[in-house]
């Protein structure tokens, strides 16, 4: 994977690997160091999204689950989805009744261990398999009956399509929770689903609310609100409290993302969405794929040799919230799971340059680094006893000196075996200057530090006043549009959607006027005391 690659080639490679075309439901999620998940971005570079150090973990999953996912063309696809739901049902995602769960575990144990066979399964056999994050012996037996008397003959393929007629008649299909807190402190659930937005109270759906009803959705630091239009034009705020900006973002654009997927008829309709109150301040995002109309149009023309499945369990996430918090039953024996992870090798070719060659070449623990001079291909080496440093310039790709005994030394460099130690480390006033006076015989340029560190200030001067002058073209230019947009009749379609926002009348009847009426005073107040004297 070279450095530049895309989230799209990284995606586009791993559905190749999976033999999958209606690849639009899925996506690449991870987990940065601060333990927030993000979606991969497949319009930006891969590496750059990276907060982590190589080797990056990431995992496939469902990102928009079907409206209908009996409809899905191929098995291939209906069986990834299925392992997605099955995968919501162990975590707590997917609420149902006793009676619906029973069921939908039943679906899953004859998709995995065939029809029921008294000589391969004994009196308790279902309790080897975890369905939900806890149940009773009750259930279980509930469970292999179903399995017994009802589900007999049916296929794995069968039956996963079973699973998903069943799945999607659940209020909580395609649940994927974020963890918030209402106005008044209490805990909540947000969901997209495939018919709206959903909020989630002690294991129940308060609020549910149709993408059509959706007016706009933005958020301001750990705030999030959603604009709601409902019937005789009645129209509320809902708000909700993240735990950190990060999440509210990533809330965020999850809702944008699945709004666009679910109500736009086609992804020329997409349009940028701002999380500004005012002249773009604040976060801008664009959903960049194909919406569900256009994925379902585009299945239907799908004509090949339906592809080889090879079926298998998977190992738990634990990087996604439930909703239920009781607690996780321990371990049992299992069928065999599998969990496929996409690993990004650290010995990645256009990072070569970047990493270290060897452990010659990096520092080791408690050494400090000594500058060096690129004029004279001088690198930094290592001292033992100093502080820790940055790795040497060898380290970052810079000229390699060969080691003693494989070459002649560069003229004008040190043979590999020589240190060169700062004044610092142990060392004689007398020995401070020899080593001084060798250090500047081999690096010639370092006499001229002065300079150097002259023409660095002047570089930096000259960077802060392009800077002024850049805000001060911005807020110029920002002044004449607020002066057109205010004062003058141009009725532009978009100056006509500026002046229509809620936020630019507030500001305009509540700020902007009376700081004319104010400014015009002033002025007359001056022209007053003119004429006067």
């Amino acid at each position: 994977l070279q450095r530049d690659a895309k989230g799209q080639y990284l995606f586009d490679l791993l559905c190749h690997h999976l033999n999958l075309l209606e690849k639009d439901y899925f996506g690449i999620r991870f987990v940065d160091p601060d333990k927030q998940r993000h979606w991969l971005e497949f319009t930006k570079s891969v590496v750059k999204q990276m907060r982590a150090q190589p080797p990056f973990t990431m995992c496939f999953r469902v990102k928009f689950y079907p409206t209908d996912p009996a409809a899905l063309k191929e098995e291939i696809t209906r069986y990834l989805v299925f392992l997605q739901i099955k995968r919501d049902l162990y975590h707590g995602r997917l609420l149902c009744k006793t009676s619906d769960a029973a069921l939908l575990a039943a679906y899953i144990l004859q998709a995995e261990i065939g029809d029921y066979d008294p000589g391969k399964h004994p009196e308790g056999y279902s309790s080897k398999f975890q369905f939900f994050p806890k149940h009773s012996e009750k259930l279980e037996r509930k469970i292999a009956e179903i399995h017994k008397s009802e589900l007999s003959g049916q296929t794995p393929a069968t039956s996963e399509l079973n699973f998903l007629r069943k799945a999607q008649t659940l209020e909580t299909y395609g649940v994927d929770p974020h963890p918030c807190k209402d106005v008044s402190g209490n805990a909540a659930f947000l969901a997209f689903t495939p018919f709206g937005f959903v909020v989630l109270q002690g294991n129940k759906r308060v609020h549910f609310i149709k993408w059509n009803e959706v007016t706009k959705m933005k958020f301001e630091g750990k705030t999030f609100y959603l604009y709601v239009s409902q019937k005789e034009e009645k129209k509320i705020v809902l708000t909700y409290f993240a735990p950190t900006p990060e999440a509210c973002k990533h809330l965020w654009k999850c809702g944008i993302e699945n709004q666009a997927f679910y109500k736009l008829e086609k992804s020329s309709q997409v349009r940028t969405v701002s999380s500004s109150n005012l002249f773009f301040k604040g976060s801008r995002f664009r959903y960049s794929g194909r919406v569900a109309k256009e994925v379902m149009e585009s299945s239907a023309k799908i004509k090949r040799e339906p592809p080889e499945i090879h079926r298998a369990g998977l190992v738990p996430s634990r990087s996604c919230p439930s909703i239920t918090h009781g607690p996780r039953l321990s371990s049992v024996p299992r069928t065999r799971r599998r969990a496929v992870h996409i690993s990004i090798m650290e010995a990645l070719p256009s990072l070569g340059r970047d990493a270290p060659h060897g452990p010659r070449d990096a520092p080791a623990p408690g050494n400090a680094v000594l500058p060096g001079c690129a004029g004279c291909g001088l690198f930094g080496r290592s001292v033992p006893g100093g502080p820790r440093g940055l790795p040497t310039p060898a380290a970052l790709g810079g000229c390699r000196m060969p080691a003693m005994g494989r070459g002649p030394p560069r003229i004008g460099c040190p043979p590999w075996g020589a240190e060169l130690l700062p004044a610092s480390v142990g060392a004689q006033p007398g020995q401070d200057a020899e080593a001084g006076g060798e250090l500047r015989a081999l690096c010639p340029g370092a006499g001229g530090l002065g300079a150097a560190q002259a023409e660095q200030v002047n570089k930096f001067v000259l960077s802060v006043l392009r800077l002024l002058l850049v805000t001060v073209g911005l807020l110029f230019v920002l002044l004449l549009l607020l002066i057109v947009l205010t004062e003058s009749d141009l009725d532009t379609a978009f100056f006509r959607d500026i002046r229509q926002t809620p936020e630019f009348e507030q500001f305009h009847y509540q700020y902007f006027c009376p700081l004319r009426r104010w400014f015009a005073c002033k002025v007359r107040a001056v022209v007053s005391l003119l004429i006067d004297t």
